[in-house]
This record gives C-alpha cells, sequence and structure tokens, in this order.
C-alpha cells in the first residue's frame, strides 16, 4: 500500500503576472525548504527563468495558453474568462502526463485564485488543491463579498449615501464605497468573475501572502466565511533568496544611493503594469524636481501610454536631482539607509516590501485591490497618506515633502518600524507565519 507521506510534489500554478509570479515562487521556494519537490505549471507567456533562479524546480507549460498581450483587448474579466475557458482540458492533459512520468506523488496543486481552471484537474485525479491568495486577506474577504451581490441591485444601493458610508460586513475600515470595483468594467461581468474566482470549490485550504499582525480581523473574517483552514504566511519574500522578476533589474541604482544623505531620497515605483499620461508624467518630473529632495524613479518602457521613451523634457528636468531606472531590485533599494520613503501604486508585493523594510509611503493607487491596500497604510497602520486629484506639480511638491522632511513623517516612521519587528517576528520560530507555514506542510502530509 502507497505511504502518504512519499507523496512529497507539489505542483504550483501562478497566474502570468509579475504580481502574482513572484509570492508564488516564493512560496514554492518555502516549501522546497521543507523537503517537497516542485514543479511549475505555467503557460507559454510571461515565463519564469527556470535555468538560471530555480535549477531545482521542474518547469512544465501548458500548450497554446491565451496571450497575456490579450489582457489589454479585451479587459481583465474577459480575459480571465477566456483564459480559464481555454486551459481547463489543456491543464487536465499536463497532469496526466506528469502522473505517467513521476507517479502519484501529488501532495497538492496549489493554483493562484485566478487559475481557477485548476481545480477541475485536481478534482478529476484526486489530488488535493489549495489556493494562493497573492493579494491581501482584506481583498480576499472583499471578493467573497462580491461574490454574493446583485449587480443590478447594488448599482441602486450604492447611490444611495448611507449605503455608500456603511462598514462592509464587520470589515471595519472599509465602506461599500471602497470595495474594489472601479476599473474592472461591467459590473455584471466583474460579479460574475468574482463568483468564479472566490469559489472555493473543492479547494481544502487557503494560503494568503500576508501575516496575523497586519490583518486579524480580515484573516478571521475568512476562516469564518470559507469554513476550510485559512494559512496565513506572509510576507514570502523575506525568506526568499531567488529573483523571480520578468524585467532586468538596473543595479547602477544602488550605486547612485551609495552616495546619497540617509533619508533623503523618495523612491518612485508605480508597478509593472501601470501606465501613466505624458502630462502626468511631466507634473511629476516637475514637482519631484521643485520638491529639492533626490528621487529614484523607475519608469519601465512603455509605461508612459503613446510614448515608448521618455520625453526629454522630462529627461532635462530630472537630472539635476533626480536619478531615473526601467527597473530595480526594489527590496535592496527599500532597504537601502538613503530611501526616505517610497512613492508606490499600492500593489500588495510592493505594499508588503515597503512595510518589511520599516519605509513610510506617498499611495498613489490606481484601480481595484491597490485602493484597499492605501486605505490600510493610510487609516489603518498609518504609515503613510494617499495622494488624490490630479497629479500637478505644486501638489506632488507639497507630497514630497509632507513625507520626507515634515515633522509629521517622524510618527510614520515610528509606526512603521514597529510593524517592520513585528513582520520580522511572524518569520522566526515561534512567529505567527513561521507556525503557519509549519502546518501547512504538516497538513499536506495527512491530505
Amino acid at each position: 500500500m502507497e505511504k502518504i507521506a512519499e507523496k512529497r510534489r507539489i505542483v504550483l500554478v501562478p497566474f502570468p503576472a509579475q504580481g502574482h509570479i513572484t509570492p508564488m515562487m516564493q512560496l514554492g521556494q518555502a516549501l522546497s525548504f521543507k523537503g517537497f519537490s516542485i514543479t511549475v505549471a505555467q503557460g507559454e507567456y510571461n515565463k519564469v527563468s527556470s535555468s538560471q533562479h530555480f535549477p531545482t524546480f521542474q518547469f512544465v507549460t501548458i500548450p497554446e495558453s491565451v496571450p497575456v498581450s490579450q489582457k489589454e483587448n479585451l479587459g481583465l474579466v474577459e480575459f480571465l474568462m477566456k483564459l480559464n475557458n481555454n486551459s481547463e482540458a489543456r491543464f487536465k492533459d499536463c497532469v496526466a502526463e506528469l502522473l505517467l512520468e513521476n507517479g502519484n506523488d501529488f501532495a497538492c496543486i496549489i493554483y493562484d485564485e485566478l487559475m481557477y481552471f485548476s481545480e477541475a484537474a485536481a478534482k478529476e485525479f484526486k489530488i488535493p488543491s489549495v489556493i494562493l491568495s497573492t493579494a491581501s486577506a482584506t481583498n480576499h474577504a472583499c471578493g467573497c463579498v462580491l461574490s454574493k451581490l446583485n449587480a443590478e441591485k447594488f448599482l441602486v444601493d450604492i447611490e444611495d449615501p448611507e449605503v455608500q458610508d456603511k462598514v462592509v460586513e464587520n470589515l471595519d475600515p472599509l465602506r461599500y464605497k471602497n470595495l474594489p470595483i472601479s476599473g474592472m468594467g461591467p459590473l455584471d461581468r466583474f460579479l460574475e468573475i468574482c463568483r468564479e474566482v472566490f469559489n472555493k470549490r473543492t479547494a481544502s485550504a487557503v494560503i494568503i501572502n500576508t501575516a496575523s499582525c497586519l490583518e486579524s480581523s480580515s484573516l478571521s473574517w475568512l476562516k469564518q466565511e470559507l469554513n476550510i483552514p485559512v494559512f496565513p504566511l506572509g510576507p514570502l519574500h523575506i525568506t526568499a533568496s531567488a529573483n523571480s522578476s520578468l524585467l532586468e533589474e538596473d543595479r547602477s541604482c544602488i550605486e547612485w544611493l551609495n552616495k546619497q544623505v540617509p533619508r533623503s531620497v523618495i523612491y518612485i515605483s508605480l508597478g509593472s503594469i501601470a501606465h501613466m499620461e505624458t502630462k502626468e508624467v511631466r507634473e511629476m518630473a516637475w514637482g519631484l524636481r521643485n520638491s529639492n529632495q533626490p528621487f529614484l524613479w523607475v519608469i519601465r518602457p512603455g509605461s508612459i501610454a503613446g510614448s515608448e521613451s521618455l520625453p526629454e523634457e522630462v529627461s532635462k528636468t530630472v537630472s539635476e536631482k533626480g536619478y531615473i531606472v526601467k527597473w530595480a531590485p526594489q527590496k535592496e533599494v527599500l532597504g537601502h539607509p538613503a530611501v526616505g520613503g517610497f512613492w508606490s501604486h499600492c500593489g500588495w508585493n510592493s505594499t508588503l516590501e515597503s512595510i518589511v523594510e520599516g519605509v513610510p509611503m506617498i499611495c498613489r493607487p490606481f484601480k481595484g485591490e491597490q485602493k484597499l491596500n492605501a486605505i490600510y497604510v493610510e487609516s489603518v497602520w498609518r504609515i503613510g497618506f494617499q495622494l488624490q486629484g490630479e497629479v500637478e506639480r505644486a501638489r506632488v511638491e507639497r507630497a514630497v515633502k509632507r513625507l520626507i522632511v515634515d515633522e509629521e513623517v517622524e510618527g510614520m516612521w515610528e509606526r512603521a518600524l514597529v510593524l517592520k519587528e513585528k513582520l520580522k517576528a511572524s518569520i522566526r520560530s515561534g512567529g505567527s507565519s513561521y507556525k503557519a507555514l509549519d502546518e501547512l506542510a504538516k497538513y499536506f502530509e495527512t491530505e
């Protein structure tokens, strides 16, 4: 009779975007340290470099997946629908081949919540499955709330100021007006995808890249709502050493930072997918220059709408005080003593990385869960503030000075450093995330 303890292979199914790939690969590393063999099943687009960073992982391809470039044309919701419909049968074939090659040594399939097609293969081959949420616990809770809403009724209700300001199902400080629906297209289709994504189906647990000290109330809410184990293992990036960046990092910025005064530099990075208008970039450049603070600014190729390169006027404006790179080694930058603040889009990975280094933030979220994270940064953890309204040079200048030189920032630094210590403690022996990872490994062995 086959021993359950011999089932040591875990198959990871990441969503093909940087913000999702990174924590999935970090989770893979954490589980490989626990003695599990890791197989990564990925589509043909936005592939992780296997040989350079993850030589011990096995990589397999889910054939003919939907190109990520279609996300721009279709919009996120329609892209997700198409990707999942297109991949279900192909992933079943992929798992069947793995079973032939390796025998039935599967401990589990862990899939990104957006790759819910994975569940059908897990069910067919009787392999335990676990969902990974790469966003915050609060975002997952909001998704569960949205999955139960009726679009037509909600559109009427949300016009009522009382409904807008009503607390979302014991998720204070979130109000119904804060639910992450902006920029997601027609509400009925968005709620439909929420019903798919946040349906636990036959999954036996949920892993979330967060820590109890950050989101205790949201985690308690989820444990009660989902009625399956919830494992808060984060921040996953603290213990992960491998680099899963899809973009090449420019390390020259570290040499530049070495020449700057401690806590003087404002670091600006708006993530791996955000786009800005040329006018906004120009106003930011002037505001940054006028603040008279040194700044390190990440501007990805193609991230300025309608332009492949940085406008000449912007290059001239920033040359005096600023340094521009196409992509930066962000964890190292945030940990550098010269950095005094982080202007961020508030994606969850960036938010966690900033908190782990104890760096206060200017929040400029674009859509969806970024806005939830910004609310927590400003109102719950109180380690930063939101820059709202149009990007205008005087407003940018004031925000940078407020973050870097005003007396108010001392309180933000104190609170950020307290949170930093709590997060570091959570992943050390005996900490909440450390224990959650141990419990997860044992859970796989008993499934």
